[in-house]
């Protein structure tokens, strides 16, 4: 069989897999792959070159240039992109690295791989609640946990949303203290014409399933610094000097520490040709959320049981998801409300991990913090779930269907 044969087999096996099931399903992403993303990924194995080669410093370049930063490298998933943010700043070959103990402020909010890069380079984490209205750290919280010891912070871009970036950049930059962006969940999202990502010494992304885009596994982080870019390279690939010392000859020159994080060129084709196609994915979702929020409303059955997350002012949102805050009089049935949902196959999830404090690794490795100073983290914990976001407009009636299954949150 020639190779547009085998091209035009894949494209047939996909149709065929899209109409297959007629069922009511909401999971979080639908059909996650086009027929385009699968051609461009057989194209690599019918290439035979799988592992990270060209269509991936391409991909690099590409997202670098649309996001605004002067340098992207492609990883194999978005926590390795948080492992080497850390790894980076604490490296022997950067100028004013941090050095063991130095504080880094996380928020209580947060995924597992935020918080343990962290500790893995021998920081001490610092955990601070977020903003009610929009999950994130803001100013307000930050100074309330700013010590002599604080060498950076751990922002995270929760499900598309900011805060007060802008503000939060400056303070740091006075106090010369290292800004992560970990934009995993908001790749796509504007504040103030400026791609979330872009604001701190280091932005991180996943292409994740069910993420603004993906490629099954697959992730990319960003700098500004040629400096901190070399030692990202040297660290994603075993501490070789490859593509950083070019006068070198020698295939096995080791200059670093290092990890092997790299992705394949697999990955990459699919990453890659979505990526082309990311503000499509990004109105579409956006839409698929104003016309479930319209449902809602204009349902007799409205009686305000949810509060919907909202916006940063001056953003531009990339949404992940669609998360709700239920009223705290529906707190006790809230997890026979999600049993409900997922039995009816809307899929659900918590928002990020939940208050990350109540992980059972956290007590393990006895890790400090104060509840009492995590109120809204618990909250959001408490009340919040979410549920996806197709990047296929919805149809009237899934619309209605997911509306009336919300709504049913008055019969527990």
């Amino acid at each position: 069989m020639n190779y547009n044969k085998k091209l035009q087999l894949i494209k047939k096996i996909f149709i065929q897999k899209k109409s297959k099931n007629k069922k009511f399903t909401y999971p979080l992403l639908t059909d996650g792959y086009s027929s385009s993303d699968l051609q461009e990924a057989s194209k690599v194995l019918l290439n035979g070159r799988l592992t990270m080669s060209n269509i991936t410093k391409k991909f690099e370049k590409y997202f670098a240039k649309k996001v605004g930063s002067k340098y992207a490298l492609m990883v194999n998933s978005g926590s390795s992109a948080n492992l080497l943010a850390l790894f980076c700043l604490i490296n022997p070959y950067k100028k004013n690295r941090l050095k063991k103990g130095d504080e880094c402020i996380v928020p209580s909010l947060c995924w597992s791989t935020s918080l343990w890069p962290i500790i893995q380079a021998g920081l001490s984490p610092v955990f601070a609640d977020v903003n009610l209205e929009t999950f994130t750290l803001d100013l307000k919280n930050i100074k309330k946990n700013i010590t002599k010891k604080t060498k950076a912070i751990m922002i995270l871009n929760v499900l598309g949303n900011c805060s007060e970036l802008d503000k939060i950049k400056k303070f740091c930059n006075k106090r010369n203290i290292y800004l992560i962006e970990d934009s995993c969940e908001a790749l796509g999202s504007k504040y103030k014409n400026k791609y979330l990502g872009t604001f701190g010494n280091f932005g991180t992304f996943s292409f994740y399933y069910s993420h603004q885009i993906t490629s099954g596994e697959g992730g990319m982080i960003v700098c500004n610094s040629k400096q901190d870019f070399n030692i990202l390279k040297s660290l994603r690939a075993h501490g070789w000097d490859r593509e950083i010392n070019k006068q070198n000859v020698k295939d096995f020159n080791f200059i670093n520490e290092g990890f092997n994080l790299r992705p394949l060129d697999l990955t990459a084709s699919i990453g890659f040709n979505q990526f082309k196609r990311l503000n499509k994915l990004k109105s579409t979702r956006a839409k698929n959320r104003d016309n479930l929020i319209k449902s809602l409303k204009l349902s007799k059955k409205w009686s305000n049981q949810f509060s919907f997350f909202n916006p940063q002012k001056n953003l531009d949102p990339s949404w992940f998801g669609f998360p709700l805050m239920i009223n705290k009089n529906k707190i006790k049935s809230k997890k026979n409300f999600l049993n409900f949902l997922n039995k009816n196959r809307i899929e659900t999830r918590p928002i990020i991990s939940g208050n990350f404090i109540n992980q059972p690794a956290i007590k393990k490795y006895k890790i400090k913090y104060k509840r009492g100073d995590l109120i809204n983290s618990q909250d959001i914990e408490d009340r919040g779930f979410f549920i996806g976001l197709p990047t296929e407009i919805l149809d009237r009636s899934k619309i209605n269907k997911i509306t009336n299954l919300l709504l049913n949150v008055n019969n527990f």
